[in-house]
């Protein structure tokens, strides 16, 4: 098998791939819920990927905002941030149930839906709306993540490699277009609220797109065959384990910052406008890495120096953040956006550990389920040392530990073994 059509979808949250082409092949019968690749449908892919980081990158360049304005503490702040990987975690769960009762193509409109609902409404009120809200948005963001690549790969065949290039630089360019456009809406909309409410304009947009494309197209059955025979549990595999810890620590560190970053910038000097634009930065830093590290990689008998060396990349951009913030903040975020390019080469190993396709749904389902349910924790438990300690050491230093402890399970997950 090609190593192309082993590699899961670009926000690795697809695990449960083959359940969820099941649930293609049962509505493709009625429903129409694969179609066959189109230009509009290219386009509503790309505007849906575009969507599934604002909600979470514009939070941090007006996150003290948001505090001040609602008389929250950094360890609400923390929580606020640990959502959406809570809601990541479940997403494996829910999503292939909706696919079957709802359709592939329905399942995506109404994860578009939820979003664009749970944007506005977690601007209505207080901290716990303003919790709920999040909670809400980040459970449409989850089923698109999962639903979404598996769109991709049933309905562009012949261009599986083209789309999910194009599939992941849109989604890293959501991600930059949330931190680096929040802190000028807010200036021009006046306040944090219509700021963040306004990212539910893109997904209105993207769901609009979308139903147009999907009620345009014609269904495509899936091959039965590609369910194969049910799949084994991996829970007593060591080496799934290891895999499993890997995706865990880098999507722990990943979150931590997406949401802090921008806080610790501007304690360290950088004014709100300069912090939302280096956290863009770093999210724009993976595009190219992701689109040219992981074939090389895959080509290789091992990826654990490629694993390895991002890591060393990543520890000089937390070293210098943690002893000399403001003497190049720059460096620094250029430095740690290489360090987090490991995301593409954590799922890329996702699919060489494994000879099968069954075990590769297997593997990613389990790292991701799992994993996202470790990275959680990450933010929260950051907000919490920062508000224990009254500064910013201790938590860099528990994040240079999880790098470390990344790095080793990286090395040892990129040997040339299977599960």
């Amino acid at each position: 098998m090609p190593v192309e059509s082993r590699v899961p979808g670009p926000d690795g949250v697809h695990g449960l791939e083959l359940e969820l082409e099941g649930a293609v092949e049962t509505s493709s019968r009625g429903r129409g819920a694969v179609l066959t690749g189109g230009a509009l449908l290219a386009v509503a892919v790309v505007l849906t990927a575009l969507n599934l980081r604002p909600a979470i990158t514009s939070v941090g360049p007006l996150l003290d905002e948001a505090r001040d304005s609602l008389g929250a503490s950094a360890t609400w702040a923390g929580l606020l941030t640990t959502v959406p990987g809570l809601c990541f975690a479940a997403a494996g769960l829910a999503a292939p149930w909706l696919a079957r009762r709802a359709g592939m193509s329905a399942a995506v409109a109404v994860a578009l839906g939820v979003l664009a609902c749970g944007l506005v409404l977690r601007v209505l009120d207080g901290p716990l709306v303003v919790l709920g809200g999040t909670l809400v948005a980040t459970a449409g963001i989850a089923f698109a993540n999962v639903l979404v690549p598996v769109v991709v790969k049933e309905s562009f065949p012949a261009r599986i490699g083209l789309m999910t290039g194009v599939y992941t630089a849109a989604l890293q360019g959501g991600g930059a277009l949330g931190s680096s456009l929040s802190p000028p809406l807010d200036n021009a909309l006046g306040g944090w609220r219509p700021a963040l409410a306004s990212w539910a304009g893109l997904a209105v947009l993207a769901l609009v797109v979308w139903l147009v494309a999907s009620r345009g197209g014609k269904p495509r059955a899936v091959d039965p065959e590609q369910a194969g025979k049910p799949a084994r549990s991996l829970l007593r595999s060591p080496l799934a384990w290891v895999v499993t810890v890997f995706f865990g620590l880098q999507a722990f560190l990943a979150y931590v910052v997406m949401g802090w970053l921008p806080q610790v910038l501007m304690d360290a000097g950088v004014s709100r406008g300069d912090a939302g634009l280096l956290l863009g930065l770093l999210s724009l830093i993976a595009v190219p890495i992701s689109l040219v590290v992981p074939p090389i990689a895959a080509r290789s008998g091992s990826q654990s120096g490629w694993i390895v060396g991002l890591g060393l990349f990543g520890l000089a951009g937390l070293a210098g953040l943690l002893f000399a913030p403001s003497a190049s903040p720059l460096l620094w975020t250029v430095l740690l956006g290489l360090g987090m390019s490991v995301f593409s080469l954590a799922l890329t190993t996702i699919a060489l550990r494994a000879r099968t396709g069954q075990d590769t749904a297997q593997l990613s389902g389990m790292a991701q389920g799992f994993g996202y349910l470790l990275a959680a924790v990450g933010p929260f438990l950051f907000g919490m040392l920062h508000d224990l300690t009254g500064g910013w050491s201790v938590p860099f230093v528990m994040l240079i530990v999880v790098l470390v402890l990344q790095m080793v399970a990286g090395a040892i997950a990129g040997r040339p073994r299977f599960v």
